[in-house]
């Protein structure tokens, strides 16, 4: 369970603009919100987000911190939001919340840049554990999506995959990867951050004379995750995977 200090540590001087069209789930997650962000605003639905977006820059100059938002809503859905606030601002930091049914937008939204998705209904410490991520970047800058420029990926503090030598070192020690589990890691360590899809993993075995289906994805990322540290291999339900590097605070 995340620690409500070390959230704060980063959250506590940062705005949110929080965009939920159910009112009781609105409500509820505001106050949570509030808890963590020096400023927390909310609105409906897209329509009135783009407002107060722009009101609040107008009287702070500057933007929302971070802005977190559902995708199906009334007027202005997610994605038209995400859209127009990248037009707006394209460095806008943005966490989307999505049910099972939204699984149409989400490589939409993938495209447009969003790098954080929280599943509906929502689980709050999965939703701490993004706003801690999002709020971090905004100390450290964004990792995401970047080419790997060392060969060793640091993925908790003592963890260590090293590319040249195919190898997961935890605490100066080789931690044994199947064949297909190194095919994997070498892959997915090509962009830290890039969300790679199901489709995109099966090719890479298929170019290999390696045969994975999507179901045996599956079966692979439950084993390998026993030997990694929690959060570094992210999946995005109905899209793909992407590793999570560890960022030193």
């Amino acid at each position: 369970m995340l620690n409500s200090k070390e959230i704060l540590k980063y959250t506590k001087n940062l705005s949110i603009l929080f965009v939920e069209d159910h009112d009781e789930l609105r409500e509820n997650t505001t106050e949570i919100l509030k808890n963590f962000f020096h400023k927390v605003d909310y609105a409906e639905d897209g329509k009135v987000a783009l407002r107060k977006y722009r009101e609040y820059h107008k009287e702070n100059s500057k933007y929302y911190d971070i802005v977190l938002s559902d995708i199906q809503m009334p007027n202005l859905n997610g994605v038209e939001l995400t859209s127009k606030l990248y037009e707006i601002n394209p460095s806008q930091l943005l966490i989307i919340l999505s049910a099972h049914d939204d699984t149409r937008y989400l490589l939409p939204l993938i495209n447009l840049g969003i790098e954080q998705f929280v599943k509906k209904p929502i689980d709050y410490q999965e939703l701490l554990r993004a706003l801690l991520n999002s709020s971090k970047k905004m100390q450290y800058g964004s990792t995401t999506v970047a080419p790997v420029a060392s060969k060793k990926i640091y993925l908790s503090s003592n963890v260590i995959f090293d590319k040249d030598n195919s190898a997961l070192i935890e605490n100066e020690k080789m931690v044994y990867l199947t064949k297909y589990e190194i095919i994997f890691m070498q892959f997915l360590s090509n962009s830290i951050g890039k969300i790679y899809s199901n489709e995109d993993i099966a090719s890479q075995y298929e170019q290999l004379e390696e045969n994975l289906d999507i179901q045996n994805i599956r079966k692979l990322v439950s084993k390998l995750r026993k030997k990694l540290p929690e959060n570094s291999l992210e999946s995005i339900y109905g899209i793909g995977y992407r590793i999570i590097p560890f960022i030193e605070e």
